[in-house]
């Protein structure tokens, strides 16, 4: 992809990416998807994108692509998937990560993989399979994730890249190659493992109708799908250790990448992952965000607009609703990795009002990220906050209650679909278009939101009565 490329069709790419949030956030079930509808989705996504275009867009040299980490889809020796894409919000193997956890040297395995024994990744969802569906797990030849899956069908590549294959729980992130100690434990042979690529692009094109009906990447490479997380950090212009990305999209994540090997011990709050084979992504993922933001909107306030909401939310004072929510109706994964969480709301009276629950809901969300930043600090002390995703930068609500909560500053990236970007980015420097990600990626964040000291001190009496409430109700595991 040439480097003006990005900047020629920006407007369509926000756009497209916007709308495909909105239609995840507007999901019952994010846990398990239809796969050939989120096929038809990209499909319908890429058809807009060069439709809309104003310009004759030729020279696309390269295509990139930014996916969603975690999910786990079986296919056939056809490649015609066997089962639906299970998510990261897929909670039912979550006796098989008690189990895990049970047999392994959890901590051990958490610094050799980067990955906690948890329902959102690959080893318990496999042990679950085997034990649930038998017949599903025996038909399946080759256990991709969706970006394995997507590329199947458009290019007949199911090679996968270091960075999706760091979030799946069975890479060794030192090796980058899978990891036998697992796979021999769980008797899961490497051969049903998808091969992974190197980081740079591949001679591989289209398929004839794909490349028939988008005639502009008809001579494009593909470069191996970058994971979501790695590229939001890329795109915002977080790629040292001194710059924290914290983002909100239908989930949550705060997160650093630097170059370097993996850390020797990572906090048991964090995972580690990778953007490509010279870059570690440390972080916290929480599984609620911007999507419980829309649920609780849609059930409580259905015929509210986005202003007179806004509005109103900045007429509550800090923890005045005397709530605690715990925001766990997609389970929890960090900081305390619990198998069993759910969500729950307490304190409330007849007097509690609908805008209430939903600030509240965005408050607890903030303590959560609190949390993980306190992890994050023992790997990067008072790393610069800089706040991207799409829910996060349209709220200036939020904005301020997470700069109140955490007591320091947040910088508002510029860039309105960081994902993409980051993609778009890691591929040019991997092709040699541009030196670095570094170079494009710095000065492109614009103001700054600064911490009130007073709702500061709230929020901290606010969070620890969240923490105790999960301690006696959750409890550790």
């Amino acid at each position: 992809m040439r480097a003006a490329l990005f900047d020629e069709l920006g407007s369509e790419i926000e756009d497209a990416s916007v709308r495909t949030e909105r239609i995840f956030s507007g999901l019952n079930d994010l846990s398990v998807i239809e796969p050939e509808a989120l096929v038809d989705l990209v499909v319908e996504t890429i058809d807009r994108l060069f439709a809309n275009s104003t310009n004759s867009v030729t020279g696309i040299e390269l295509i990139s692509i930014s996916c969603f980490w975690h999910s786990l889809i079986g296919v056939d020796s056809a490649g015609r998937a066997t089962m639906p894409v299970l998510g990261w919000a897929e909670t039912r193997a979550a006796n098989s990560a008690k189990e895990l956890r049970a047999n392994f040297d959890e901590a051990e395995s958490h610094a050799r993989t980067g990955c906690r024994f948890h329902p959102s990744y690959w080893p318990a969802k496999l042990l679950w399979l085997r034990s649930s569906d038998p017949n599903t797990f025996n038909r399946t030849k080759r256990w991709l994730s969706f970006s394995e899956y997507l590329t199947l069908k458009f290019f007949g590549s199911e090679r996968i890249s270091v960075s999706m294959a760091s979030g799946t729980g069975f890479l060794n992130q030192r090796t980058c190659e899978w990891d036998s100690v697992l796979l021999s434990a769980l008797r899961v042979s490497a051969d049903t493992l998808p091969a992974i690529a190197l980081d740079g692009p591949a001679e591989i094109f289209l398929r004839k109708e794909y490349a028939v009906r988008w005639p502009q990447l008809k001579n494009a490479r593909l470069f191996p799908a970058i994971a979501d997380g790695a590229a939001n950090n890329i795109g915002a212009g977080c790629t040292t250790r001194n710059r924290l990305a914290l983002m909100i999209g239908t989930s949550g994540a705060a997160r650093i990448l630097f170059k370097g090997p993996p850390l020797a011990s990572i906090p048991s709050a964090l995972w580690s992952y990778r953007a490509d084979r010279n870059r570690i992504l440390v972080g916290g993922a929480l599984s609620d965000g911007g999507g419980l933001y829309h649920s609780l909107k849609e059930v409580l306030l259905p015929h509210a607009d986005s202003a007179e909401i806004t509005a109103a939310l900045e007429r509550l004072n800090a923890d005045s609703h005397g709530l605690t929510v715990l925001p766990f109706w997609a389970g929890e994964r960090s900081p305390g990795w619990s198998l069993n969480a759910k969500g729950g709301i307490l304190g409330m009276t007849q007097a509690t009002k609908p805008i209430e629950i939903l600030r509240a809901a965005m408050e607890a969300i903030a303590y959560r990220f609190a949390l993980i930043v306190k992890a994050l600090d023992e790997i990067s002390p008072n790393a610069s906050i800089v706040a991207a995703g799409n829910a996060l930068q349209s709220s200036p609500v939020w904005l301020q209650i997470i700069a109140d909560v955490l007591g320091r500053p947040l910088t508002l990236s510029n860039t309105r679909e960081a994902s993409s970007r980051g993609a778009a980015l890691l591929a040019l420097e991997a092709a040699g278009k541009i030196p670095n990600i570094e170079i494009k990626s710095s000065n492109e964040n614009g103001e700054v939101v600064e911490p009130d000291p007073a709702r500061h001190q709230i929020y901290q009496k606010a969070s620890e009565r969240q923490l105790q409430l999960c301690d006696a109700l959750i409890g550790a595991e």
